[in-house]
């Protein structure tokens, strides 16, 4: 019935997830809320840990990429569940290291690291740098010298496929601000540099092609594509690039209208191309990342809202206002991404109104869903947004000074606050008076 397998409809006719009534939690809790399954997300953790055995035997390590969703708990989790972990800011960073996450399995990402940054990582001895560009390269290696360390590092390539994704996350084509270009030749410059300098050493390349891709054979494509990049730089250079790290983008359900692909299914493709290729030229297969995010917790997480007033335009549209918006989801405003929305107090009850849900911002680009058909709601419902884990407490912002919402994890019919609702005055602790 519902596009997460967390979701149900108890008794009473209510929304449940992880066997917990959304009803009960949004009365609990207030609403607008962030809700995530646990057990989908250590479910989904296993699924990528025991691919990598099943399909490299062993010798990889899938990094869960904490852009998605940061914060102390979902750290501690992919540590207890044996993941690395990817992230693309000092913020993120300094969370993971506050959850105790094991530095040495951490891969700092980004495409324009700042100095201080870079010395925050450097200083905390992290596993892997991904460089992005030549002057930050320089810039580690000057760091390194200074500080008399040898920091290992990946180069970020882009392997020009096209991912048939939405054009703004679409990150593996030459006309994209990451990373290094194979075609124009400075991806093979940026490896000569590497080797050249004192205080980093090259063990890794890395490749992220885009974001919700439901296609094996991009992935596919990317891989093969690196493995002959390898082959190149030990023919070349005579490097041995031992570790390879093929990102992430693997799709998930928002929408019946989506069909994802099993992830094993992409393990499976993948790993006999880059087998196949280290045959051919006599390699050794590489240590391999993978670097899922939205699919960890995507599916997991759904959001709570209270409707408000409902304003209908008649011959034009009905309006379903909510107390949160764009604030805590931008997605739709951003990607115009599809949503599944649900009435979540009349989940028994089959979808009988076309609505678009709006949010409270004072903006009209402030939309949730246009068009969607919903059961019929009224001031006082909650309704609820689903596959909203990825992306949605990350991005949210203080617009119009409206507080972040809390999240609450559930598992198995129990409930527990992993972040604070912010207050008015967490609005203006920062603030100096004249």
């Amino acid at each position: 019935m519902f596009v997460n397998d967390c979701l149900n409809v108890n008794a009473e006719g209510h929304l449940t997830i992880g066997g917990c009534d959304t009803v009960e939690l949004a009365k609990k809790y207030g609403t607008p809320l962030y809700v995530l399954d646990e057990n989908v997300i250590r479910s989904t953790c296993k699924s990528y840990v025991s691919s990598i055995e099943k399909h490299y035997n062993g010798n990889g390590l899938a990094l869960y990429a904490s852009k998605a969703l940061s914060c102390k708990a979902l750290c501690e989790l992919a540590a207890e569940e044996k993941m690395g972990l990817d992230v693309v800011s000092g913020g993120e960073l300094y969370t993971a290291l506050k959850a105790g996450f094991p530095v040495e399995k951490i891969h700092f990402h980004g495409n324009n690291k700042t100095y201080d940054e870079l010395n925050f990582a450097l200083d905390n001895n992290i596993g892997k740098i991904v460089v992005d560009n030549l002057t930050e390269l320089e810039t580690i290696n000057s760091l390194c010298v200074e500080k008399g360390k040898i920091q290992k590092i990946a180069l970020r390539i882009k392997p020009g496929v096209d991912a048939h994704t939405h054009d703004f996350i679409r990150t593996g084509q030459i006309d994209s601000k990451f990373g290094f270009a194979l075609e124009t030749g400075e991806a093979m410059e940026a490896v000569k540099e590497s080797i050249k300098l004192s205080n980093v050493e090259l063990t890794e390349l890395h490749c992220h092609i885009g974001s919700q891709i439901f296609d094996i054979d991009p992935f596919v494509t990317a891989a093969e594509i690196m493995m002959d990049f390898i082959r190149a730089i030990k023919d070349e250079t005579s490097h041995i690039v031992t570790e390879l790290n093929l990102g992430g983008g693997f799709g998930i359900k928002y929408t019946n209208k989506d069909n994802p692909t099993a992830y094993d299914n992409y393990m499976n493709s993948v790993s006999r191309a880059v087998h196949a290729k280290a045959e051919q030229y006599g390699i050794p297969v590489p240590f391999i990342y993978i670097e899922p995010g939205r699919s960890i917790v995507g599916e997991a997480g759904i959001t709570l809202y209270t409707v408000g007033a409902v304003k209908t335009i008649p011959n034009v549209r009905t309006y379903v206002s909510i107390d949160g918006g764009m604030c805590d989801n931008i997605r739709y405003a951003l990607y115009q991404s599809e949503y599944t929305v649900v009435t979540a107090n009349k989940a028994d009850k089959e979808p009988d109104t076309v609505v678009t849900v709006a949010g409270k911002c004072c903006e009209s680009g402030d939309l949730i869903q246009e068009n969607t058909k919903i059961v019929n709601a009224k001031p006082g419902d909650i309704l609820a947004v689903l596959s909203t884990g990825a992306y949605n407490y990350s991005m949210a912002s203080n617009y119009n000074r409206i507080p972040k919402p809390p999240i609450v994890m559930v598992n198995n019919g129990e409930d527990r606050l992993i972040v604070k609702r912010e207050t008015y005055e967490d609005l203006i602790k920062n603030d100096i008076d004249l």
